[in-house]
């Protein structure tokens, strides 16, 4: 039986255009523990939307928006509703069904108790994790590109900004090599572990709290073959500069959590340390990128 949820949760949500999308998500994933966007395709804006228990982390929630609104120049104003714990529980295992990834990847969560996909290598996730599920299109993006770059074999692997540990699990999985899996929040740490036990490979993950390349181990492990950075566009082009420095010769970067209109601003700040294009795979509103070094 699922687990009971007695906390009372609300939403909240803002709206806001495109630009200023990256940083109300990132405001409002501080405080919440599972947070979604969905575009308006009549005005072209963005819905962001958050679940946290009611009354909690008042103060930092404040400080997020206002940081948010401070660095883009759009205020939002945050709408509040109640959501039944009870209800959104059923929703989340609702729109989590069993997906086929590419060719190779089927994600389940824990809620699914029928058999798994012949011929697939299946990933399960908790059905409670609402990121890192699958379901969106970045992570589907790395597992489709995954399945290429996983003919070479790649033997030192990083998975910077894991979240739940799905790109980690799939390449332990595909390849049976030890992952690092780092992520700055200590919740999406706690969550690839136990997503690793599920799926029988603990031994084989490293879930690291760390914050990108300034923690040592994350340097000291390198250089790496293979590095998946499903993170956001900003990010993306600040860390250009270590990720290049920390690739092998012929590594390999898997990067993703860019809008179809960020490829050319990310693309570009890694050509400027070498890094050539090898791919690009989109997946709705969602491109990521095969970056190659020299």
């Amino acid at each position: 039986m699922p687990p009971r949820h007695t906390t009372p949760l609300e939403t909240v949500a803002v709206t806001v255009p495109e630009a200023a999308l990256e940083a109300y998500e990132a405001a409002l994933d501080s405080v919440c523990d599972t947070v979604g966007f969905f575009r308006d395709e009549r005005t072209g804006d963005w819905r962001v939307e958050g679940v946290k228990p009611v009354g909690a982390q008042e103060p930092e929630l404040a400080s997020a928006l206002a940081l948010a609104a401070a660095l883009t120049g759009v205020t939002a104003t945050a709408d509040r509703t109640a959501t039944e714990a009870e209800g959104w529980l059923a929703r989340t295992y609702a729109s989590f069904p069993e997906q086929a990834i590419g060719r190779r990847f089927a994600v389940r969560g824990t809620h699914l108790t029928g058999p798994a996909t012949p011929g697939r290598i299946t990933l399960t996730l908790d059905a409670g994790v609402a990121f890192g599920s699958g379901e969106h299109g970045s992570t589907r993006g790395c597992l489709i590109a995954f399945e290429t770059v996983a003919r070479r074999r790649p033997r030192r692997i990083l998975d910077l900004g894991t979240g739940s540990g799905i790109l980690a699990m799939a390449a332990i999985k595909l390849l049976h090599r030890p992952v690092l899996a780092t992520d700055i929040e200590p919740w999406s740490v706690r969550v690839t572990g136990r997503n690793a036990t599920l799926n029988r490979i603990r031994p084989l993950i490293r879930p690291l709290l760390a914050n990108g390349w300034q923690h040592p181990a994350v340097r000291g492990a390198g250089p790496y073959d293979l590095v998946f950075a499903n993170i956001l566009a900003r990010p993306l082009c600040l860390m250009a500069k270590d990720l290049a420095a920390a690739l092998a010769p012929s590594g390999t970067a898997i990067l993703a959590g860019l809008l179809h209109t960020q490829v050319h601003w990310v693309l570009s700040a890694h050509r400027r340390h070498g890094l050539r294009l090898e791919r690009m795979v989109r997946q709705g509103n969602w491109t990521t990128l095969v970056v190659r070094k020299a």
